[in-house]
């Protein structure tokens, strides 16, 4: 049972290498369709290279400072009691939007020129040209409407110092000169030369200038820059930008990065000099209120002949010093807390607020540092966005919270500040009282004095302040450092150039492959001796090559594959043919499916070649219904058909020699009946049958298509052996199941089938292309022109 097993797994192993193998086989025969396939696609591959135009990348990396991750802010840290730290947050997302913003992009492409484009003209296709145009272009007005819409101009060289202008029409828009200014539309235009184009060359070119809307310019340069963080945690970002010329995608990207940094640094100065602006006019007001305090005190001695206080009057006063000293300070805080609390009452919109210069509280500074950062993000938003853009909205929101909060810490600042006075008074009136024996023109003094030392703390302390806000101005850093500037390799990144060969080589390939397992799921013909194994189970007696002339006669000397393999057909039979009485003819007959298959085409070589073998024989054509032996051979339109329907005729007279072979005679279908079947049915064909077999070797009988009429069904009786012809590349594979009936129901003797029509090929079927050519290598048979084109492309 296993043994059993076994073996029929290797069978069935067998037959699946064997069926892979006829498959590939099968797409074999037609090698020479790949073949051309594959030339067509690498022609087009090797064309579509040469007039792509490459795209090269270049790339940058730049580390996004951050005060959370080191960098500079953190090196400034030590400064943090002159107010240097400025508390921004750089979020490493942000600052890629803000790199790859409209505002960024524009200001480079205008800056390097990128909306125009210069285009050398060739036979083929125009190159583009970067830095090594022969000219460049200077417009006066890159904001002016001339830029809002494309539009393409054409130089051509007239000579070193002449050039022809043409618009986009190839009308002529004058001669000029270059460096000269010209008159354009909507701008003016000059024209330079290149300093580094050959002079030699200023004679022979032609450039075609494009200028391009600058909004369409802008959307494709950004669709370009791509940003990456180079980690999930890391402040380090990777720009990348790819173009046809190598050298514009370095200097977009150098440009890019030059613009996010002056903008960075302008914003970080913004702060800074709003504040320097702001204790520069409380300086000046100060500085007059200090001026009237010193002449209310010159005026005032003078007034009343004072020159110094009383020694006496020290031991008092030294005690009063520490009341006067806290007085002092206190009403220098007063007064900045009351600047800032109007600032912030009437706050002008988008303005900052003045930072480091609350005293003694650090929540107040820490809220106006935060008001400050929320200002410069709004109003950077406000750059890309609009008024009613949901985030700016959020961020007006945010903004008048925290303006209310600061407002509410300087009000207790000040409430403090005011109870802390109060109390000081009171302790300083209990001192004075003290001193109340000393006159009342030196407590006015004092008074006069004191005033004047608030005055001079504060201006003190805002030239302080400005001198810090001075240094963080001198020592703002860039946003970002370039770790490596723009670079680019000589290799373009597209065309990929392995890829397109690739898909190339998968395309010759894979599209005959396509078109032939298509053609062979959509075609339903007979093909191979393959398809018969998988049809019937009648025994197979060979294949017959396509004839190159229409109704060949097969001669003595033919060594055509037509010839050969009816002879290996010839051969394969006698083993068909079972035991014949001595002395009685050996009667095959052949029949078809349908009509056009080629029995007749089988029959008469089938006979010639016995008839060349030296045997006796008879060619006799009993498909009356529509004969076909006249086209082969010379003979009347008399018959079996004239022999059936007459009384007291003999057979032999209606027997005819075939011309130019020595055995070989033929017996007409004869007239066409008005009832064949009836006719078929008489006892003279019997009595027809049994005279010539005893006259003959063989008999070849030529009869109707079985599947259509009854014919050759009523005289099968007369058969030692059937041949059944099937036509290649006609017969459908499922009326192969007729001839299967008609062997399985025994109701044809001895049947044999052959597959007609088939075409010579070196890969085909069982090695039947080796027998048909064994011994004749050397012979070549005389073929018309197309014969030869049509061998080339399907006969191996």
């Amino acid at each position: 049972m296993n043994q059993h097993v076994k073996s029929s797994n290797i069978l069935d192993e067998k037959e699946s290498v064997l069926n892979i193998r006829e498959q590939l086989e099968n797409y074999l025969m037609h090698w020479k369709w790949f073949l051309f396939c594959l030339i067509v696609s690498f022609l087009l591959a090797i064309t579509y290279l040469r007039y792509t135009v490459p795209e090269y990348k270049a790339s940058s990396t730049i580390l996004v400072k951050d005060e959370r991750k080191g960098g500079i802010q953190s090196e400034l840290s030590a400064f943090s009691d002159l107010g240097l730290m400025s508390n921004s947050k750089n979020n490493v997302d942000n600052e890629i939007e803000i790199i790859k913003s409209r505002t960024i992009v524009e200001k480079a492409i205008k800056h390097l020129g990128l909306n125009i484009t210069y285009f050398s003209e060739g036979r083929i296709k125009s190159i583009e040209k970067y830095r090594d145009s022969p000219v460049f272009c200077n417009f006066y007005d890159q904001e002016s409407s001339f830029f809002k819409n494309n539009a393409s101009y054409k130089i051509v060289s007239i000579d070193k110092s002449k050039f022809q202008l043409l618009d986009n029409t190839s009308k002529n828009l004058g001669i000029y000169n270059y460096n000269a200014i010209i008159k354009l539309k909507n701008s003016k235009l000059i024209v330079t030369k290149n300093r580094f184009f050959p002079l030699n060359e200023f004679e022979k070119f032609s450039i075609i200038i494009n200028i391009n809307k600058i909004i369409n310019s802008i959307q494709a340069f950004k669709s370009k820059l791509v940003l990456l963080p180079l980690g999930k945690n890391s402040s380090v970002v990777e720009l990348s930008f790819t173009d046809p010329i190598k050298e514009r995608a370095e200097d977009f990207l150098d440009d890019v990065i030059r613009i996010y940094n002056e903008d960075a640094i302008e914003d970080k100065n913004y702060i800074s000099k709003k504040t320097i602006d702001f204790i520069d006019n409380r300086i000046k007001l100060i500085t007059i209120e200090l001026s009237d305090v010193e002449k209310g005190e010159e005026g005032f001695k003078k007034s009343n002949n004072l020159i110094d206080i009383p020694l006496e009057s020290g031991v008092y006063l030294q005690n009063t010093s520490d009341f006067e000293k806290q007085l002092i300070e206190n009403g220098t805080e007063t007064s900045i807390i009351n600047s800032l609390f109007d600032f912030a009452k009437n706050r002008p919109k988008g303005e900052l607020m003045p930072l480091n210069i609350v005293p003694n509280d650090q929540t107040a500074s820490a809220q106006i540092s935060d008001y400050n950062n929320l200002i410069l993000e709004r109003n950077r938003i406000a750059k890309e966005g609009t008024a009613k853009s949901p985030i700016l909205v959020n961020y007006n929101i945010k903004i008048d919270e925290l303006n209310d909060n600061i407002k509410q810490s300087l009000l207790r600042i000040k409430n403090s500040l005011a109870i802390k006075k109060s109390d000081l008074e009171k302790q300083l009136n209990l001192v004075d009282k003290r001193i109340s024996k000393f006159p009342s023109q030196s407590r006015a003094l004092r008074d006069i004095e004191r005033q004047q030392k608030i005055k001079e703390e504060l201006y003190l302390y805002l030239l302080q302040k400005r001198e810090e806000t001075a240094i963080t101005l001198a020592v703002t850093a860039p946003n970002s450092k370039v770790i490596d500037p723009a670079f680019s390799v000589n290799t373009p990144i597209s065309p990929n150039r392995l890829m397109i060969y690739l898909i190339a080589l998968g395309f010759g390939l894979g599209f005959p492959f396509l078109i032939l397992y298509v053609a062979e799921l959509l075609d339903t013909k007979l093909k191979t001796r393959l398809d018969f194994d998988k049809y019937v189970t009648i025994p197979f007696i060979g294949d017959v090559t396509r004839s190159l002339k229409s109704n060949e006669i097969i001669s003595l000397n033919d060594r055509s594959s037509t010839a050969e393999s009816i002879r290996i057909v010839r051969t394969n039979l006698e083993f068909m043919l079972g035991e014949v009485p001595i002395g009685k003819a050996k009667t095959i007959f052949v029949t078809s499916t349908i009509p056009k298959e080629g029995k007749t085409f089988v029959a008469v070589n089938l006979s010639s070649t016995i008839a060349l073998s030296g045997k006796k024989i008879l060619l006799l054509g009993m498909d009356v219904r529509n004969p076909q032996l006249n086209k082969y051979i010379d003979i009347p339109a008399v018959g079996v058909t004239n022999f059936l329907s007459k009384a007291n005729e003999n057979i032999n007279n209606y027997l005819f020699k075939v011309s130019g072979y020595e055995n070989f005679y033929v017996i007409p279908a004869g007239t066409i009946p008005p009832n064949p079947a009836e006719l078929l049915m008489n006892e003279k064909v019997t009595t027809m049958f049994d005279i010539l077999k005893n006259d003959f070797d063989y008999i070849i009988v030529d009869t109707a298509p079985i599947s259509l009429v009854t014919d050759t069904l009523l005289i099968s009786k007369n058969a030692d052996s059937f041949v059944y012809v099937a036509r290649a590349n006609y017969l459908e594979k499922n009326l192969l199941k007729i001839p299967e009936t008609f062997y399985k129901e025994k109701k044809l003797p001895n049947m044999s089938i052959l597959l007609n029509d088939t075409v010579r090929n070196k890969r085909y079927g069982y090695g039947y292309s080796y027998g048909y050519s064994y011994g004749y290598s050397n012979y070549k048979k005389n073929e018309t022109f197309f014969a030869k084109i049509y061998n080339k492309l399907f006969g191996g």
